[in-house]
C-alpha cells in the first residue's frame, strides 16, 4: 500500500467540516482515507472535481460520489429568519468556522461570505429560524463557483481558530472549577481542624479537678 501524507490530502478536501463524509470533519477524513480505511468519495461539498485530485493523489479509480453520503449541489449558505431568531445562542459552538455573530437574547446574524455551508447550525435551533439559500456572496450576484483551495485554506484557519477557543475555554473552566474545588476543600480542612481544636479543648476541661478540689 503506498504511504499517503495526510496533510496533503487534507490539504485537497474543502474544509467544510460538514460531517457528510462520515467523520468530524476534513481532517478525520483525510486521515481515515490515508489509512484506506475510507473511499475518496464521500465528499458531497468536493463533488467530482475532489474525487478526481483525490484519485490522482492516492492512485485510486475515480469513481461517482457515494449517494449515501449526500448529493453534489450548488452551494448554499446558512440565512437566519430575523423574525423568528430569540437569540438563544445555540447555533453559535455549533458553526466550525465562527461564521454566526449573536449574543444571547440578541438577533443572531450570518456572515455569508465565512459560511462554509455546513448546515451544522441547523440542528440546535429550537426555533427552526435558520435555512440554506443559495451563495450569492460574489460581487456579480451570481452563485459562488466550487470551493478553491485559497478559500479552503481560509476555512481551515477560521476552524482552527475556532477550536482553540474552544479548547482554551475548555482550559479556564476546567481551571476555575479545580480552583474552586481546593478553595472548598480548604475550608472544609480548615473548619475540620477548628472543631478538632475545640473537642481537645473541651476534652480538656473535662479532665481537670475543679478549683479548690
Amino acid at each position: 500500500m503506498i504511504a499517503l501524507d495526510v496533510d496533503a490530502i487534507d490539504a485537497l478536501l474543502p474544509q467544510t467540516q460538514c460531517t457528510r463524509c462520515g467523520y468530524q470533519g476534513c481532517r478525520p477524513y483525510a486521515e481515515a482515507i490515508a489509512r484506506d480505511e475510507a473511499a475518496i468519495n464521500q465528499c458531497p461539498p468536493g463533488g467530482a472535481a475532489t474525487i478526481e485530485r483525490l484519485a490522482q493523489l492516492t492512485g485510486h479509480m475515480v469513481q461517482p460520489l457515494n449517494p449515501a453520503n449526500g448529493l453534489e449541489l450548488p452551494r448554499t449558505v446558512a440565512f437566519v429568519l430575523e423574525e423568528f431568531c430569540i437569540g438563544c445562542t445555540k447555533c453559535l459552538p455549533a458553526c466550525p468556522v465562527d461564521a454566526i455573530v449573536g449574543a444571547s437574547k440578541r438577533m443572531h446574524t450570518v456572515i455569508a461570505a465565512e459560511c462554509t455551508g455546513c448546515e451544522l447550525c441547523i440542528a440546535p435551533c429550537p426555533v427552526d429560524c435558520i435555512v440554506m439559500i443559495a451563495d450569492t456572496c460574489g460581487t456579480d450576484g451570481k452563485e459562488r463557483a466550487a470551493i478553491a483551495e485559497r478559500e479552503a485554506a481560509q476555512f481551515r484557519q477560521r476552524f482552527e481558530a475556532h477550536n482553540a477557543r474552544l479548547e482554551k475555554r475548555t482550559q479556564e473552566q476546567s481551571q476555575r472549577l479545580s480552583a474552586q474545588h481546593d478553595r472548598v476543600a480548604a475550608e472544609n480542612a480548615a473548619g475540620g481542624i477548628a472543631e478538632a481544636i475545640a473537642r481537645a479543648k473541651a476534652r480538656k476541661l473535662a479532665q481537670s479537678p475543679p478549683p479548690g478540689g
